[in-house]
């Protein structure tokens, strides 16, 4: 049966990247539950096939896509998946990222290298293909990079990630002098500390964030989602270049969760 949705979405089409748990997967079922179709990506095949099935079985239209965006060929996949089973592709979030923590002093080249090519080469070659088939179809579209309050904040032992997020954040607003002639929208979200499978389990991490955001808690995945659809809806038509710290407050004051 056909679950109901609030119908802003609907007819859109969308990409949403490392969406197999987590802030990602709540990002593709809000798209769903909008009335968009989606083309759900994660790294981890059994977790990529597992998080479409439980998106589509609430009667919503999602198709799993697994694969690593870093490489051009898995991107190439997902934008003709979008094509051949909804007919187009209008908005992507390209939600994908790794963090690998590390003194600077002692930080890897290898680390290095892979933290840059998912984070950014994967977000660029994610807008880069949306963009070109947005164009080919004249249709307009959305596209959304996932940044972070270290993009914004020096944080301990993620000089690489934050410099990765920060850039995404300037790749949004160099894109708005590549895409607006093609009505392409272009942002980006910083979400700041939230719980997913990952972070909840360090068994302080809710008493510490919910200790130094101003906000009193950490943000929930559903925070986050929400940011996402109002960037990719008509309600943010205008809106394009422009960056937004989901974090309760904590890039204000930011004091250290050590």
């Amino acid at each position: 049966m056909e679950r109901h949705s609030t119908g802003k979405l609907s007819g859109e089409v969308a990409i949403v990247t490392g969406a197999g748990q987590g802030i990602g997967f709540e990002i593709a079922n809000q798209l769903c539950a909008a009335g968009a179709s989606v083309v759900l990506n994660d790294m981890d095949a059994a977790l990529s096939e597992a998080a479409a099935a439980k998106i589509a079985a609430k009667g919503y239209a999602c198709v799993s896509v697994p694969g690593d965006v870093s490489e051009a060929g898995c991107i190439n996949n997902m934008v003709n998946a979008a094509v051949t089973n909804f007919g187009k592709l209008t908005i992507a979030v390209a939600n994908a990222g790794i963090t690998l923590f590390g003194d600077f002093l002692t930080y890897p080249a290898d680390s290095l290298y892979k933290v840059m090519q998912l984070n950014l080469g994967g977000s660029f070659l994610l807008a880069q293909a949306t963009a070109r088939q947005i164009i080919a179809q004249k249709s307009g579209g959305s596209i959304l990079l996932m940044s972070s309050v270290t993009g914004h904040q020096a944080h301990k032992n993620l000089a690489a990630y934050g410099m990765t997020k920060a850039a995404l954040e300037m790749l949004a607003k160099n894109l708005v002098v590549e895409l607006s002639e093609y009505n392409i929208s272009v942002n980006a979200i910083a979400p700041g500390a939230t719980l997913t499978e990952r972070t909840t389990n360090d068994p302080e991490y809710i008493n510490t964030w919910s200790r130094i955001t101003p906000m009193g808690r950490p943000a929930t995945v559903q925070d986050i989602a929400n940011a996402v659809l109002f960037f990719v809806s008509p309600a943010s038509r205008h809106i394009t270049g422009q960056s937004l710290v989901v974090d309760g407050g904590w890039t204000s004051v930011s004091p250290s969760p050590y």
